[in-house]
């Protein structure tokens, strides 16, 4: 697996991105619950009109995840870069929260080489692939220098929390349903979704400073564009409230970018058990 990953990273991105486009829309020409899915989940976000660009830019992730891994990191710009100066400036750890929304995995990595400096490491969450080949790659691919790894496990949040409490950064994506009894249902456009709760209780334990992030994929491989945003309220003290109110935080991201939401992501599963 990992020969196949070390030649694709040598590629072009806008060679990456070209092959994507096919691998998306193959996958949703020959998948049928794929294809239901995806555009049943736009539909119930308002958001059909979405469909068919996000076709070819879920195909990208795919396409672009070698040389993300493995090869030379990809031009990079970041939008009110500020606003994580000033949360550094509190004195407190800086939770970064991302929806699977364009290339989510840019922002760690380029976060760790333009960032660190100033601000130190970064932590990241990740779930370790069931497949064998895929999961050594991961970890000998998704560590770099000021870039950490912490898996879906207690010890992954331990390791998170004590990030956070010494004034570093941690990065997760809320949008993914987590395991039963880690989560409580909450509104997700509209419809009850099994929600995480560790994103919340990572601010109550520790009361970092919460920054938004959307990673934007710029056509024709000319790399990607970081936007960050502030919670439009303090987080809500009430767990509950919380989560919903990162749901909705959630909402406003992929409204800004629908295109490149990753719609067949099945959101309104039901939690599998064990952690």
């Amino acid at each position: 697996m990992i020969w196949l990953f070390k030649f694709f990273s040598r590629w072009p991105l806008w060679a990456l991105h070209a092959l994507g486009w096919v691998l998306g829309w193959t996958t949703f020409l020959v998948s049928p619950s794929y294809r239901q899915r995806l555009m049943a989940n736009a539909k119930l976000a308002g958001q059909s009109h979405a469909v068919w660009a996000s076709v070819g830019q879920a195909g990208c992730l795919v396409g672009e995840t070698p040389r993300l891994w493995l090869g030379e990191q990809p031009p990079c710009e970041w939008i009110d870069a500020d606003l994580l100066t000033r949360a550094h400036a509190k004195g407190k750890g800086i939770l970064l929260l991302t929806p699977h929304l364009g290339c989510f995995e840019m922002a760690p990595q380029s976060f760790a080489k333009q960032f660190a400096d100033p601000l130190g490491p970064i932590t990241v969450l990740y779930r370790p692939s069931r497949n064998a080949s895929l999961a050594e790659v991961q970890a000998t691919a998704r560590e770099r220098p000021a870039l950490k790894t912490a898996t879906t496990t207690m010890g992954g949040v331990r390791q998170m929390l004590k990030a956070l409490r010494a004034g570093e950064t941690v990065g997760l994506l809320p949008d993914q349903v987590p395991p039963e009894g880690q989560g409580v249902w909450a509104s997700f456009f509209g419809q009850p979704a099994y929600s995480m709760t560790l994103a919340a209780r990572l601010v109550q334990q520790t009361n970092a400073v919460v920054v938004l992030v959307i990673v934007e994929r710029l056509s024709w491989g000319r790399g990607y564009r970081v936007h960050l945003a502030e919670l439009a309220h303090p987080l809500a003290a009430d767990l509950d409230s919380a989560v919903q109110q990162i749901n909705g935080e959630m909402e406003r991201l992929i409204a800004r970018f629908p295109e490149q939401y990753l719609w067949a992501y099945n959101r309104y599963k039901a939690p599998r058990s064990g952690a």
